[in-house]
């Protein structure tokens, strides 16, 4: 899937920048939005394995949630002046493509006549 792509790039790009030596000094950012990241990815991840369309929306919709947790957490980065301005909007536009291509698939599952394997009998 596109976006479970997206979402592993997004994550490369927390790490690229959380392990510079002015961000890796403040941990509990620099954790927080690796957690944030591996959120995103794990969530796609954990619901397509779910093999219904409840549970893999229901996790599609956490996924979400942490896009936006990820936008919040990008801009006290960027008030902390452990990124610039081209770094935030690179990966903060990136989680909105993420963000729109979820609440897209979500829509699909949501109006979809297919249930999931689980939900066939």
């Amino acid at each position: 899937m596109d976006v479970w792509k997206k979402s592993r790039l997004i994550l490369k790009l927390i790490y690229l920048m959380t392990n510079k030596s002015e961000f890796s000094k403040d941990w509990q950012l620099a954790n927080h939005l690796r957690k944030t990241g591996i959120s995103i990815i794990s969530n796609i991840s954990e619901g397509f394995e779910r093999d219904g369309n409840k549970e893999f929306i229901n996790f599609l919709s956490i996924a979400k949630g942490s896009c936006g947790e990820l936008r919040c957490q990008l801009y006290i980065a960027l008030d902390q002046n452990y990124i610039n301005e081209n770094q935030f909007a690179e990966i903060s536009n990136l989680a909105t493509e993420i963000s729109k291509s979820l609440k897209g698939l979500i829509l699909y599952l949501q109006n979809s006549d297919l249930k999931g394997i689980k939900n066939k009998k």
